[in-house]
């Protein structure tokens, strides 16, 4: 109490790369679902918000749309395919059209069991194709199976054998900074580092890739203390609020990444809608820096959380 919060300040970097806030959108697959201008118009809205775009592997917007678009710092998303050459191209084309990073999720070496998409047989519909893996014949989800068509996909395309000695392969294939997604761990997160990975994001994938994983921000802490300010740790999972934009800044993050709020606005407005969301969560974080006495992003400190 009584510190003057007259000026709050919430612009940061990430990687280097200025923003107005600690508030990233994360990579979600399949945008056309939610809107038909899908990956575009989220990666329009990040722009105008001044902060990062990452843009999914299966998104239904190629990279070259949603660059054509972009006037913020776009991160590509990756998973690593059986076939290396198909990830070696979307690496390429990433770094050419301009990406400024590769985040690589880690947790997906087989798909989870998602029991909606199993009894909902889910599929992408015929107007809809993961653009990214044109002309690479990967583009659809297998239809007419007896589950999941994304399982499906998952299994007979994804490389399960990735192990960490494939960071430093995907490391010789471009000049972009490397993020490891889907870290958990304190010393999966030391092994991330001593890999050469430039920063780290802790997440379990929305909660829907093995049940019962804890909740990213409960192991936030220990993974930013095992890495010591080595490299830049970041969180996705859960942030639904300004305040929990705070509590993850209080133990270590450098930022935080946001999925499902962004498929709802984009859903209900499109480019529009993700500007409200982000512009709602800029106005609920900057709310409470102030009645937390933070005016700026430094203030942020680990004792303002109690953890039970």
């Amino acid at each position: 109490m009584l510190v003057d919060v007259t000026q709050r300040q919430m612009g940061t970097t990430v990687l280097g790369e200025p923003v107005s806030m600690p508030i990233l959108i994360a990579s979600t697959a399949f945008q056309g679902l939610a809107h038909p201008e899908g990956e575009v118009a989220t990666t329009k809205a990040a722009g105008a918000a001044k902060t990062v775009m990452t843009l999914a592997t299966c998104s239904t917007s190629s990279i070259e749309e949603a660059m054509a678009v972009a006037t913020g710092p776009v991160w590509f998303q990756l998973y690593v395919f059986k076939d290396r050459a198909i990830t070696a191209s979307l690496v390429q084309r990433a770094e050419e059209a301009g990406c400024k990073a590769i985040v690589l999720t880690v947790d997906v070496p087989v798909l989870g069991k998602r029991e909606r998409d199993v009894r909902n047989r889910f599929t992408l519909p015929d107007n809809l194709s993961m653009k990214n893996l044109l002309p690479g014949g990967c583009q659809e989800l297998p239809k007419n199976v007896a589950g999941s068509g994304l399982a499906a996909y998952v299994a007979s395309l994804f490389d399960a054998a990735l192990t960490w000695k494939d960071i430093q392969w995907l490391a010789g294939l471009t000049k972009l900074p490397i993020l490891i997604k889907g870290i958990l761990r304190a010393d999966d997160a030391l092994r991330a580092v001593n890999h050469g990975a430039s920063a780290i994001i802790v997440s379990n994938h929305g909660a829907r890739q093995l049940d019962t994983t804890p909740a990213a921000i409960s192991v936030l802490p220990a993974i930013v203390d095992a890495v010591a300010g080595t490299v830049e740790v970041y969180v996705d999972g859960g942030i639904r609020r300004g305040t929990d934009v705070l509590k993850a800044l209080a133990y270590g993050a450098r930022a935080v990444l946001v999925g499902r709020p962004i498929l709802w606005g984009l859903a209900v407005g499109g480019e529009a809608g993700v500007q409200s969301v982000l512009e709602l969560l800029r106005q609920e974080f900057d709310l409470a820096m102030a009645l937390s006495g933070c005016p700026t992003l430094t203030a942020i400190t680990r004792d303002l959380v109690r953890r039970l």
